[in-house]
């Protein structure tokens, strides 16, 4: 074993274990809520109703980095890599028996929290700050559950991030490029 997996397992196990339990509590009912993207579809909802111009054009392009995220994590990485999940017994409580059976590299969860908030802040700053709490939330409660070691959730958010710059971007390169 490495000595970044020897971190990364540390890491988890600390996670699972110091977590208080009404603190979980609260974070998994924040990541059920983000399950499917519906989290961030009803966000995206809301700032398109309420928002005007500038909610429509933060919803679009954070749902647009949404997609583009889960796209590369749960439609490639997570398909390339293979890595197991971490082991149920490093784990104290009950949620990891919840967890997925596909590919724990990355967290796709992670990547579509960081990437729809990381769209939004630049167009609409207080919606991103907003929505940056829940976001954290979700990548703090897939290390905790037992779902992800810290470094999948970090290969997340970077996916996240970077969905996020190419939605941004992506209209500005095409029309610059296109014919």
């Amino acid at each position: 074993m490495t000595d970044g997996q020897e971190v990364d397992g540390a890491l988890t196990r600390r996670a699972a274990s110091r977590i208080p339990p009404g603190v979980a509590k609260v974070l998994s009912a924040v990541e059920e809520a983000a399950e499917s993207s519906k989290l961030w579809c009803g966000a995206a909802a809301v700032m398109a109703w309420k928002g005007g111009g500038r909610g429509r054009r933060a919803a679009a392009t954070g749902l647009a980095a949404l997609a583009v995220a889960q796209l590369v994590s749960n439609g490639v990485c997570k398909q390339l890599a293979g890595r197991p999940r971490p082991p149920a017994e490093w784990i104290p409580h009950d949620e990891v028996a919840d967890r997925p059976d596909s590919s724990s590299f990355p967290s796709g969860h992670t990547a579509a929290a960081v990437a729809f908030t990381a769209a939004v802040a630049p167009t609409w700053p207080a919606a991103g700050a907003l929505c940056a709490l829940p976001a954290t939330m979700v990548a703090v409660e897939r290390v905790q559950s037992g779902a992800h070691y810290p470094s999948d959730v970090a290969a997340g958010a970077a996916i996240g991030l970077a969905g996020a710059w190419l939605a941004r971007r992506a209209p500005a390169l095409l029309l610059r490029h296109w014919p």
